[in-house]
């Protein structure tokens, strides 16, 4: 895949091929039409996803670095998407998802900065539709989060992060082993 090696090249790092297959998964389950995804990357995430929405399906990617929506348009042209399903907006996520409409999603990829994953995962709860999937990338942070005496700043985000979720009452959670882990919620 073109896609992960444009990844490589601009320093970021995309979906494990074990999630992406997840993602994809998840996506043709809903049959999903609408996603947001957080954190373009290279388009990796993106194109796991677009083959296994509905065919009239739209992702909407937002990331900071508009190099990483380049190759992205780049790796969906080569794989024939249409760019009438893709929606690559430039900025900062927080700045943003406010502007997105409430409960119009029906699956929310956070895979961006890591410090900012709690106010992200508020919001893709927000985005989401009842039966909405909440997918949140890394959720083990390199094996790290299982590990109480691991305390480090990003360890610790995404550890509580999990944690919060698990408590939340408005979705239903999974951590699975897929990639670097994959934290998935289903909007109740």
């Amino acid at each position: 895949m073109r896609a992960r090696e444009r990844a490589d090249q601009l320093g970021c790092t995309p979906v494990m091929p074990g999630a992406g297959a997840v993602l994809a998964v998840l996506a043709a389950t809903l049959q999903a039409r609408a996603v947001v995804e957080i954190g373009t990357g290279a388009g990796v995430s993106g194109l796991y996803l677009l083959r296994a929405m509905a065919d009239d399906g739209v992702l909407t990617s937002i990331d900071l670095e508009v190099e990483h929506q380049r190759a992205a348009r780049e790796a969906f042209t080569e794989e024939g998407v249409k760019p009438t399903r893709t929606r690559l907006i430039g900025g900062r996520a927080l700045d943003v998802l406010p502007r997105l409409t409430d409960g119009a999603y029906d699956l929310v990829l956070v895979d961006a900065d890591k410090e900012s994953t709690p106010e992200y995962v508020e919001q893709a709860l927000r985005l989401l539709r009842p039966g909405g999937v909440l997918a949140v990338d890394n959720a083990l942070w390199h094996d790290r989060v299982a590990d109480p005496a691991r305390r480090d700043a990003t360890t610790t985000t995404m550890r509580d992060v999990g944690r919060r979720l698990a408590e939340d009452e408005r979705v239903l959670t999974a951590l699975l082993p897929s990639g670097d882990g994959l934290l998935v919620g289903v909007r109740r």
